[in-house]
């Protein structure tokens, strides 16, 4: 069975044709719904790459892929929600805790939401969140300044950085409660849909058994940097997105056909990069592809601004939606490192 055959794959088409991508407009300017939510829920999108063992697919890598690259081409702000769920089910399954026991099997089979509030953890050493050590547990201190999906999410993988350097990752509910407090919703110029707040944590307490990793601060990073030198599905899938809408243009069909072809290019080789058994080398290339792959998503975004002339600039727009989604992509999960590289790349175009 191939990726692009796979039930997760068709089932990930069918909601994007369905219900995505038709309220994708409406989704921009009023906010995802819960019923997206619910529906991605039901799709069991929500397990691709979980155990089987605990309700989910089980499915490989390339499946997953694909499976983002439709939802985000559909309906970016309902991916950027559904996609921060993922890490937390990695997590759980990678390691054994009471945290997995409890929870893996509702996220796996779309019971629950999980967010994530962790990526602060790179700004080390600045330490935005403290971890404390008390009885029973850990008492969480400082300011997330990014958690996406608010009122939308059942619950968050939090992380803080203690005294002595160790990344503590827990589980709590994601609502408003003693020790945490939302800001109002981010007011951004793209994905304001995905319901993005900042926390303040203020001694909120987590129990010992929410803990799903204790790890060195080293470590976790030597991890974490390969997720983000790689090219993401998202910047494909918008870029595909909108190159459908060049393509539709009579005046547009060789400027689309000239761009797939490039595009498919660029992702064979940042997929086959996402697959080298070891990640973390081979860093450069990485790099390089990814920061072809944003210049292949801007051209494929601006040719469809172009393509749709003065009606790109309503916002009920799809290409003016598609450009700002885009923008948006070029900084989401951004690092130093990845940064340092895009700017390198521009400077010699």
């Amino acid at each position: 069975m191939t990726a692009a055959s796979h039930p997760l794959v068709v089932r990930a088409r069918q909601l994007a044709d369905a219900l995505l991508a038709p309220q994708a407009e409406r989704v921009d300017q009023e906010g995802v719904p819960a019923d997206h939510i619910a529906a991605v829920k039901r799709s069991g999108l929500l397990g691709v790459g979980a155990p089987a063992e605990y309700g989910g697919a089980g499915a490989p890598a390339a499946v997953a892929r694909e499976t983002a690259e439709i939802l985000a081409g559909a309906c970016c702000s309902t991916w950027f929600v559904q996609t921060q769920h993922h890490t937390p089910v990695k997590m759980l399954a990678a390691h054994d805790s009471p945290a997995r026991e409890r929870l893996l099997r509702p996220l796996a089979t779309g019971e629950l939401l999980s967010g994530i509030a962790y990526a602060h953890v790179r700004a080390f050493p600045r330490v935005p969140v403290r971890a404390v050590p008390e009885r029973g547990g850990w008492r969480f201190e400082g300011t997330v300044p990014w958690y996406t999906g608010w009122g939308l999410n059942d619950v968050m993988l939090l992380a803080g950085v203690t005294q002595t350097a160790e990344v503590v990752f827990a589980f709590t509910e994601a609502r408003e409660q003693p020790g945490l407090r939302p800001s109002a919703p981010m007011r951004l110029a793209a994905l304001t849909a995905a319901r993005t707040v900042s926390l303040e944590l203020d001694g909120l307490r987590v129990p010992e058994e929410a803990v799903v990793l204790r790890t060195a601060q080293e470590d976790f990073a030597l991890v974490d940097r390969p997720r983000n030198t790689n090219a993401g599905p998202a910047v494909f899938g918008v870029a595909y997105a909108a190159l459908e809408l060049v393509g539709a243009a009579a005046d547009g069909r060789e400027t689309a056909r000239s761009l797939r072809a490039r595009l498919d290019e660029v992702r064979r080789r940042a997929y086959a990069l996402a697959d080298h058994p070891v990640p973390h080398e081979r860093i450069a290339e990485r790099l390089a592809v990814k920061t072809r792959a944003y210049d292949l998503m801007r051209a494929a975004t601006t040719a469809a601004v172009v393509a749709g002339g003065g009606r790109s600039m309503a916002l009920d727009s799809r290409a003016q939606r598609l450009a700002r989604e885009g923008m948006f992509l070029l900084v989401q999960g951004q690092t130093a490192e990845v940064r340092r590289a895009h700017l390198a790349a521009l400077a010699q175009e």
